[in-house]
């Protein structure tokens, strides 16, 4: 019985661990990057150029009482409407943190949604960093032979692997 408390007591240990390092390496991604958040910019373009995980936050920066910023639902966003508003921001510096996996989407509220001012964000779980093996040569992308580790996936590996050898050293 004390084996099993000590293993589930690791097991969480690494779990915790690990969800602190992957919010302590948070990106804040400015909107537009040096074009700011305004008019006439393709903002699907620079989110597609983006990757967003869960723990980021975007940066909007804009004319305050020019233009704002609210989350809307996906039909609000499709239709420059505020169908579904969930959030509004209106400071000229804002930022809001993208704390679940999903999507979400954005718009300027004062009109300005038709020339461009809206942003989809699609958020990823977290990041595992850059591949230890370079990728796979073309025509070798079947998963079932081909076997790539992140380099993320390494330490959380060898924090399982340490928890586990803790709790077996507990144990005895």
């Amino acid at each position: 019985m004390a084996a099993s408390k000590a293993l589930m007591l690791a097991v969480g240990v690494v779990v915790v661990a690990g969800c602190a390092v992957g919010l302590s390496g948070a990106t804040d991604h400015i909107v537009g990057a040096n074009r700011g958040w305004n008019p006439n910019i393709n903002y699907s373009s620079w989110s597609a150029n983006q990757t967003f995980y869960a723990g980021d936050l975007i940066s909007l920066r804009y004319q305050k009482g020019t233009h704002n910023v609210f989350k809307v639902k996906e039909t609000g966003y499709d239709n420059c409407t505020m169908d579904g508003v969930t959030g509004n921001w209106t400071s000229g510096k804002d930022f809001i943190p993208l704390p679940r996996p999903g999507r979400y989407f954005f718009i300027c509220g004062n009109g300005f949604c038709q020339s461009g001012m809206k942003v989809a964000i699609t958020v990823g779980i977290f990041d595992l960093g850059p591949e230890i093996y370079p990728p796979p040569a073309p025509g070798a992308d079947n998963p079932s032979t081909s076997a790539s580790f992140t380099a993320g996936a390494w330490p959380a590996a060898a924090a399982v692997v340490t928890a586990l050898g803790a709790a077996a050293i507990l144990v005895l």
